[in-house]
């Protein structure tokens, strides 16, 4: 049961109506996060206009979903890793794919640097080794590329904490923590 009340989007009124009529129309129902969140439309706004700036970024929306469920696994937030494999399998990851993201894997050599970074950002808190950053660096990272993986992380830890805190509960097929078929493979540099 949500701490958090989920509005409906049906009595929503003002700001918060406007948003979560926006969600309805992009994605055909407004997901129980988005409810949470619209009880306070400065920050529905601002999780709203902060991914749709990053969904303009350079990294592709199948990088994007691996950072989130790399994140989402990272924070054991059943609730992001449920939507987030939903939505990945909607952009083209497999379940392969989905697996190896939330252990920080890829079968790119790029994108598994990005999700180590992602998940050494995420541990350590921003404080990452300098041979964190040489390895994302190595292959083949621009400066742009390790910016927008913060911003990821950021948006990603966002939506986690939120979902904590409201024990949002859960309208995806549901995925648990640690349920992956393969044991964690990555280290944080």
């Amino acid at each position: 049961m949500n701490r958090i009340t989920q509005l409906d989007p049906a009595n929503a009124t003002g700001k918060s109506k406007q948003l979560l009529d926006a969600v309805q129309s992009k994605l055909g129902v407004v997901p129980n996060l988005f409810r949470v969140l619209g009880n306070s439309p400065a920050a529905l706004e601002g999780y709203l206009s902060f991914s749709s700036a990053l969904a303009g970024g350079t990294l592709g929306a199948k990088v994007r979903e691996q950072i989130s469920l790399a994140v989402a696994e990272g924070n054991l937030c059943s609730y992001c890793l449920s939507a987030h494999t939903f939505f990945g399998g909607k952009v083209g990851l497999s379940p392969k794919d989905i697996a190896d993201a939330r252990h920080t894997d890829a079968a790119s050599e790029k994108t598994a640097a990005v999700l180590k970074l992602a998940l050494s950002i995420l541990v350590q808190r921003g404080e990452i080794s300098d041979g964190a950053l040489k390895s994302a660096r190595a292959a083949g990272l621009t400066d742009g590329e390790i910016v927008e993986t913060v911003a990821n992380v950021a948006v990603n830890i966002f939506t986690n904490y939120i979902n904590h805190v409201a024990q949002t509960v859960v309208d995806f097929p549901e995925v648990k923590p640690g349920d992956a078929a393969q044991p964690a493979a990555a280290s944080v540099s």
